[in-house]
């Protein structure tokens, strides 16, 4: 398990019964988490100081808030800063356990001794694509959400990054064209859903569609990568799996798969997905 444990703006307070209690902040908010199964020691929705809280309904949910907050803010990790949004189906615009990836690049292209080309798929509101960009790196983002796009154009200019190459469009398709191009990059991270669908309705399944998607990303590799990690939220895969599949397509050496988490007031540590990684000795 690797612990995302140097946030000074974040934490988790408590956790039971289907939710977390966060401070980001100065905003404490309530939040539901299909990894908290075990109980609560206190009932968190009567406790005074939440500000919000996100109500699970089947379909989606709604956020109640207990007294007026922003209607965004910002967070700062390691001298980054990000804006947090209260957004639908319960997401703020950052996931706050990724900074023990974002540190663990951003190092990588610290110590390669040269500007990487990085490109970041499933790349949402851009946490790593800034990361990386400040550590050093000529970073390509890619979402199909204009929206999420949006935000993370708005994270960049927040941290005074100009030079990420912001681009909208499904994720397989825009690998399909830089293949076409003859476009490669030194290092690709992706974060894919657990379930989708592309822009003509194409269906996405993680556990049917993850590994050739990782087949085609190869293609798109310069002669000297540095490396490609993967991340996944699906409850239940485990990391050997992602690990698996690096080294089915990429080779056994120098792979490496964790559970990442968060740690918790009550002395917990929270899970929050498994990372795989595939390094290159060059």
């Amino acid at each position: 398990m690797r612990v995302a444990d140097n946030w000074k703006d974040y934490k988790v307070l408590a956790t039971g019964d289907g939710y977390k209690l966060e401070d980001w902040g100065d905003v404490r908010l309530l939040r539901p988490d299909p990894q908290v199964i075990w109980h609560a020691k206190e009932n968190l929705f009567k406790r005074k100081d939440v500000d919000a809280y996100y109500e699970k309904r089947e379909g989606g949910g709604l956020w109640h808030f207990n007294k007026k907050i922003p209607d965004e803010w910002q967070i700062s990790w390691q001298g980054l800063h990000f804006i947090v949004k209260p957004m639908g189906f319960k997401h703020t615009g950052i996931f706050p356990e990724q900074a023990v990836n974002w540190q663990f690049m951003q190092a990588l292209v610290k110590n390669c001794g040269y500007s990487p080309k990085v490109l970041n798929l499933f790349a949402y509101t851009g946490g790593a694509s800034v990361a990386l960009s400040k550590a050093g790196a000529q970073v390509t983002h890619v979402d199909a959400s204009k929206g999420m796009v949006e935000r993370a154009k708005e994270n960049a200019r927040l941290n005074g990054i100009t030079n990420i190459r912001f681009i909208v469009d499904d994720c397989q398709k825009f690998i399909e064209r830089e293949i076409r191009r003859g476009n490669s990059y030194d290092a690709i991270i992706m974060d894919p859903p657990s379930y989708g669908r592309g822009p003509s309705g194409e269906m996405w399944k993680l556990e049917d569609n993850l590994t050739d998607f990782v087949e085609l990303t190869k293609k798109v590799l310069s002669e000297k990568p540095l490396f490609v990690l993967i991340n996944s939220y699906t409850t239940g895969l485990q990391p050997t799996v992602i690990a698996n599949i690096l080294k089915c397509v990429f080779g056994n050496d120098n792979v490496e798969a964790d559970e990442i988490g968060l740690p918790t007031s009550e002395g917990l540590i929270l899970p929050c997905g498994a990372t795989g990684v595939k390094l290159w000795k060059n």
